[in-house]
């Protein structure tokens, strides 16, 4: 195999492609390996491709000295590499990746054993080695590229919004999202997180309306609760209303709750969704609160949590909803950016494709009456690239929110 390898080599782009240190006349045993170093000096004066009658007159032309025995012996060498067929490029690379491995492996073990046998002491060896191959190393890869063809791309494109959101003034700037986003949603306590989650899932032409299969992981409320704010999300009545009809709200929940599924996730993590998700294959995860799955709550813990999440949504081909809270830095404020993220100011910006952050209007000195007019700014958007807010209102009792 060395010499079908010395064959490829004669070929000025493969030689091209592995010289130097990515392939040293060590990796091959000592004659071959003499050979390579003829190849080599060949290459440098003549800058072409050769022919193994070519290298065979150089190398004997070069060592007059060879023994009658050594003179036979590499005659048979070059009648052997007449013969051989040179491969193709990714065998040989294949090949030689796996020569060079075994080189590298047999330099670094002689010095790990010069230190079991005290006869090294300094590190600087095993540096030099790592230093001069750290670019040199051919990782054993074959890739199959992505479909870049004109009709591939915009077939896919036409695609990227298989579910669409369901608030009117939102839809016209932001149709929807698909399998792969991650979609990070930001507001202060006591905005209306969880209704907003509620609404396009089970409001009307929510995601559930639309086909998808939706599970829900809350560790903040209590499932019993979230659960309340869907069912009055898709029948449209209050909790008061549904006690006092109860069979008009069966007959409309009916319509959507095989598709929605809620599970109390407090004290899990993240691993523990991506095995949710890895079973019951949703086309949409809501994650409330996202932070809470992270067991490091540093910025660098935090920014994990959400590479995790968006690891998921594209692993297993979901959308994934990160619900997420807002410093006090937004407290009052109507529009919102991203470094108004609690914890992870950029890290969880990031990795979103889309970033939609809920804000209400400022208290008004002497209002007695509750505000329910809310703001969803979009701060991020690689989905249609469009930034500002939309003004809704939220319908707190029935959890709907609705323009």
């Amino acid at each position: 195999m060395e010499l079908a390898i010395i064959k490829s080599l004669l070929n000025k782009e493969f030689y091209d492609d592995h010289k130097g240190a990515k392939c040293p006349h060590s990796v091959f045993s000592k004659e071959v390996g003499k050979v390579k170093t003829m190849i080599d000096a060949a290459m440098d004066k003549y800058n072409r491709d050769l022919t193994v009658d070519e290298v065979e007159g150089l190398f004997f032309t070069a060592d007059p000295t060879l023994s009658g025995s050594q003179n036979l012996y590499y005659r048979g060498v070059f009648k052997k590499l007449r013969e051989q067929s040179p491969l193709g490029e990714d065998v040989a690379q294949e090949i030689l990746s796996k020569l060079f491995q075994r080189y590298l492996g047999e330099d670094i073990a002689n010095i790990g054993y010069s230190f079991v046998n005290g006869t090294q002491s300094s590190l600087e060896p095993l540096r030099r080695i790592l230093e001069r191959h750290n670019d040199d190393f051919l990782p054993d890869l074959n890739i199959e590229w992505d479909d870049l063809e004109i009709e591939t791309l915009l077939e896919k494109n036409d695609l990227e919004a298989r579910w669409h959101f369901n608030i009117p003034t939102l839809a016209t700037r932001i149709e929807g999202v698909n399998d792969g986003h991650l979609i990070v949603i930001g507001a202060r306590p006591n905005t209306g997180k969880t209704s907003f989650h509620a609404s396009m899932i089970a409001g009307p032409d929510g995601f559930a309306h639309q086909g998808a299969k939706c599970v829900v992981l809350c560790n903040e409320e209590g499932t019993h609760r979230v659960g309340a704010r869907y069912l009055t999300a898709a029948s449209g009545m209050t909790l008061k209303e549904i006690k006092a009809s109860p069979r008009t709200a069966q007959q409309r929940w009916a319509k959507l709750k095989e598709n929605i599924k809620i599970k109390d996730a407090t004290g899990r993590d993240m691993a523990w969704v991506e095995s949710v998700c890895k079973t019951y294959s949703p086309d949409i995860l809501v994650i409330d609160m996202g932070d809470k799955f992270a067991g490091d709550q540093s910025h660098e813990g935090l920014k994990n949590c959400a590479i995790h999440a968006r690891q998921i949504a594209k692993e297993y081909e979901c959308a994934v909803f990160y619900m997420s809270q807002l410093s006090a830095e937004a407290e009052g404020k109507i529009v919102l950016n991203q470094s108004m993220m609690e914890g992870s100011k950029t890290g969880k910006a990031s990795e979103a494709d889309l970033m939609l952050l809920i804000s209400k209007n400022p208290p008004v000195e002497g209002q007695e009456e509750d505000d329910y007019q809310r703001h969803v700014n979009s701060v991020k958007n690689k989905l249609t690239g469009w930034h500002g807010y939309i003004t809704v209102r939220l319908e707190y009792k029935v959890g709907r929110y609705t323009v």
